[in-house]
C-alpha cells in the first residue's frame, strides 16, 4: 500500500525544518511563493513505495527457451525411463549444443504456431527427439523431415510430394501439418496428451490396441501402463525428459545456446517458378544457405504448379523484394532453343544447367524423342546443376567402380523401359548401361528386373545414408526391394557374408537417394 504523509506548512513560516523520524527520510520543504491575495499555499510530501513491476509475461522473455520453459505444463512423473533419458541427454551435452544451433532458424517460428493452438509449449520441444532439429532427417522407415512424417500420413495432412518438392521437408508446411495431427489424435484420444504423443509415434490404432487389451484385463490405461513397442515406450520418456532438462539448466548445469525470442524467418512468395540461385542471389545469400532453410525443394527449381514461396531470414526479405522487381520479377533463365542434328535431350540438358525431366515438363513432352528442327524451352539454371546439391549430404563417392568419384546405383525396369529410354532419363550411355550388366544391347529387358547403373559422384543427387533395423521376417532381398537398391550393394556396404543371417535388430547401412523417394510409402 502506498503511504501518504501530508504536512502543512504555516504560511507565517519561513520554513520548517523536518528531521528523520522511526528510520524515514524527510527533507526540507521551501514554501512556495504566495499569491498576490496572499493565498495560504498548501505543501504536501508524498512518501511512495517502490513501483510495482510489470507482469513478465512468456511472450516479453528476451530468450526463446525461457519463453518456452515458463509455459510447459505436462506432468513429470518420477519415472525409470524418464530418469534414463534425463540422465543421457546431461550426459551428452554436446548433442543439445547441436540441436540448438539446428534449432536457432525455425524455434521462434514453431514456438509461436504452437501458442496460437493453445497446446502444451512441450510441443514446441518434439522435433528434438523425432530429428534432433535435422530438417535434412530420414529415417529407415522412410520419415522425412523436422517432424518426420512417413509419406501416407504427410499425404494424409495435406503435404505434396512429388519430383519437385517435398512438404515433409518444407518447415513452415510439415510444422502446421504436425500440429493438425497433434489436435486430432489429442481429441481422438478424449484429451490425453501422453496417449496423442505416442500415437504420434506408432499409430493411433497400436494405441487403441493396447488400451482395449489393459482393459480387457482389468489393468490401468494410462500411458505408463500400456504395453508399447520399445521406440513407442521410450518416446514420450525423452520428450518428458528433455523439456524438464531444458525448464531446470541452471539445477542441472546446463548452458543452451541462447535463442532471441524474436522472428528469426520469414516467408516471402514470388508466386512465379524461380531457379534457387536466382532466389539466393536476390536475397544476398549463397545458394547453401537457401537450400537450409527452404528443404522441402528437390531440385534447382521451384515446381511450375507451386509452392513457391521461400523462407528467408528476417532482415533479408526486403532485399529479396526490391531486387526481384529491380530485375523485372525475373524468376528463370528460359532459352530458346532449335534441335540440331545429333542432338539428344541430355546434352541439351547438360548445355544448360537443367535436367531432361525438367525440359520434358517445360514442353510437355511424353517421351525423349526430339526431332532436328524442332524448337524447344529450356528453362536453364544460374549455376551448374552440381552447385545445387547440399553440402552435408553424404554421397556415394567411396563405394567406387573405377573412379573415387563414382557410385554405384540399382534401377528396376519399368513398363516400356528401353537401354535407349533409361540411358536418356538416367544421363548415362546406353552402351554402358548395357556393358554394365554384361548384357547386349539386343537382349530383352523384363518388367521388375534390376540394373545397375554407375553415376559421377557430381550429380545433381541428393544422398542420405539411414540405419536400417532389422525386424522380424527381414530379408536382404526384401531390404532391397523396399529401397531400390540391390543385395550386393546392402552386403558391400555393411560388410556381409554372402550367406550371412541377419540378426533381430541388427543394424544396416542404406544409401538413398531422398529427393526420388517421395512418393514411395512404407
Amino acid at each position: 500500500m502506498k503511504l501518504r504523509y501530508v504536512l502543512t506548512c504555516s504560511i507565517l513560516l519561513i520554513g520548517c525544518q523536518l528531521s528523520k523520524t522511526n528510520n524515514i527520510e524527510t527533507i526540507r520543504m521551501i514554501p512556495e511563493k504566495t499569491t498576490t491575495n496572499q493565498q495560504i499555499e498548501t505543501n504536501s510530501i508524498v512518501v511512495k513505495e517502490d513501483p510495482i513491476p510489470h507482469a513478465v509475461t512468456p511472450q516479453a522473455q528476451e530468450n526463446i527457451w525461457d519463453r518456452i520453459t515458463m509455459q510447459l505444463e505436462l506432468a513429470v512423473p518420477d519415472k525409470q525411463r524418464i530418469n534414463y533419458y534425463r540422465n543421457w541427454y546431461l550426459k551428452h551435452p554436446q548433442h543439445l549444443e547441436t540441436v540448438a544451433k539446428r534449432a536457432e532458424p525455425f524455434l521462434y517460428l514453431i514456438t509461436e504456431k504452437v501458442e496460437a493452438r493453445g497446446i502444451p509449449l512441450e510441443i514446441a520441444l518434439l522435433p528434438i527427439v523425432e530429428s534432433a532439429f535435422d530438417q535434412f532427417a530420414y529415417s529407415h522407415e522412410q520419415a522425412a523431415g523436422l517432424w518426420q512424417f512417413v509419406p501416407d500420413t504427410g499425404h494424409r495432412f495435406g503435404l505434396k510430394q512429388n519430383w519437385w518438392y517435398d512438404g515433409r521437408r518444407d518447415v513452415i508446411a510439415s510444422t502446421d501439418a504436425a500440429l493438425d495431427l497433434l489436435e486430432y489424435l489429442h481429441k481422438k484420444f478424449n484429451g490425453n496428451w501422453f496417449h496423442a504423443l505416442a500415437a504420434y509415434n506408432t499409430g493411433e490404432r497400436r494405441i487403441f490396441m493396447a488400451i482395449r487389451k489393459n482393459k480387457s484385463m482389468g489393468k490401468p490405461t494410462d500411458f505408463w501402463s500400456l504395453d508399447l513397442p520399445k521406440e513407442t515406450s521410450e518416446y514420450v520418456p525423452k520428450l518428458i525428459a528433455v523439456a524438464d532438462i531444458i525448464k531446470h539448466q541452471h539445477k542441472y548445469k546446463l548452458s543452451l545456446l541462447p535463442i532471441v525470442n524474436k522472428p528469426v524467418v520469414g516467408t516471402v512468395d514470388p508466386n512465379v517458378q524461380m531457379d534457387l540461385a536466382q532466389a539466393a542471389n536476390y536475397a544476398g545469400l549463397s545458394l547453401s544457405e537457401l537450400k537450409s532453410l527452404n528443404p522441402g525443394y528437390n531440385h534447382w527449381v521451384t515446381s511450375p504448379n507451386g509452392p513457391t514461396h521461400f523462407l528467408l531470414p528476417h532482415n533479408k526479405i526486403d532485399r529479396f523484394k526490391r531486387t526481384f522487381s529491380d530485375n523485372g520479377n525475373k524468376s528463370i533463365n528460359i532459352t530458346r532453343y532449335k534441335v540440331k542434328t545429333g542432338d539428344s535431350l541430355s546434352l541439351i540438358a547438360q548445355r544448360h544447367h537443367t535436367t531432361i525431366k525438367v525440359i520434358k515438363l517445360a514442353n510437355s513432352l511424353d517421351s525423349s524423342n526430339i526431332l532436328s528442327g524442332q524448337h524447344l524451352i529450356i528453362p536453364n539454371g544460374l549455376k551448374v546443376q552440381t552447385k545445387y546439391s547440399l553440402n552435408d549430404l553424404r554421397r556415394f563417392a567411396k563405394f567406387s567402380s573405377k573412379k573415387n568419384s563414382d557410385y554405384k546405383l540399382s534401377y528396376r525396369v519399368k513398363q516400356g523401359d528401353s537401354f535407349w529410354k533409361i540411358s536418356l532419363e538416367q544421363d548415362i550411355s546406353y552402351k554402358d548401361l548395357a556393358r554394365w550388366n554384361g548384357m547386349n544391347l539386343q537382349d530383352p529387358l523384363h518388367i521388375g528386373q534390376k540394373l545397375t547403373m554407375w553415376k559421377r559422384a557430381d550429380d545433381n543427387v541428393l544422398i542420405r545414408t539411414i540405419l536400417y533395423s532389422i525386424r522380424e521376417g527381414d530379408s536382404l532381398s526384401s531390404i532391397a526391394l523396399q529401397y531400390n537398391v540391390s543385395v550386393s550393394e546392402l552386403v558391400k556396404w555393411n560388410s556381409l557374408k554372402k550367406h550371412e543371417y541377419l540378426k533381430l535388430r541388427q543394424k544396416l547401412k542404406i544409401y538413398i537417394d531422398i529427393s526420388e523417394t517421395n512418393s514411395k510409402t512404407r
